[in-house]
């Protein structure tokens, strides 16, 4: 699905979502990188390095930045961003959606159902 020089990052602040993630998605053949942070993330995100994510999974609400700033500071590298989130709030959802956000999908996570978004997600790009 995905060459092995392109990743898909995950961000959440739970290392076992993290984990859970990564395995999903390895078994299906996409490379992984894994952040705790937005921050942590985006500091990976200099001009200098050519190691940007054909896709982003984040969770919408972590400590720092949260799901809406993260959109807002990635929106010029076109990188399509699926949110994933414990508590659904539809004005959330509505606003993150008309920002351009992939998909905004509720935890507990269908594995299947996340398959499928990155997958589109990949195609769009």
């Amino acid at each position: 699905m995905v060459h092995l020089t392109q990743f898909v990052a995950v961000l959440d602040d739970d290392e076992s979502v993290r984990r859970a993630l990564k395995r999903l998605l390895h078994s299906v053949g996409v490379q992984v990188e894994t952040f705790s942070s937005g921050e942590a993330f985006l500091d990976t995100l200099s001009p200098a390095t050519s190691s940007v994510p054909v896709c982003v999974i984040a969770d919408f609400q972590m400590p720092g930045i949260d799901g809406l700033e993260l959109q807002r500071r990635m929106v010029r590298t076109g990188v399509p961003i699926i949110f994933i989130t414990g508590n659904d709030d539809p004005a959330i959802r509505q606003k993150a959606l008309a920002q351009g956000a992939a998909a905004y999908l509720t935890k507990p996570l269908d594995g299947a159902v996340l398959i499928r978004a990155v997958q589109i997600a990949l195609a769009l790009r």
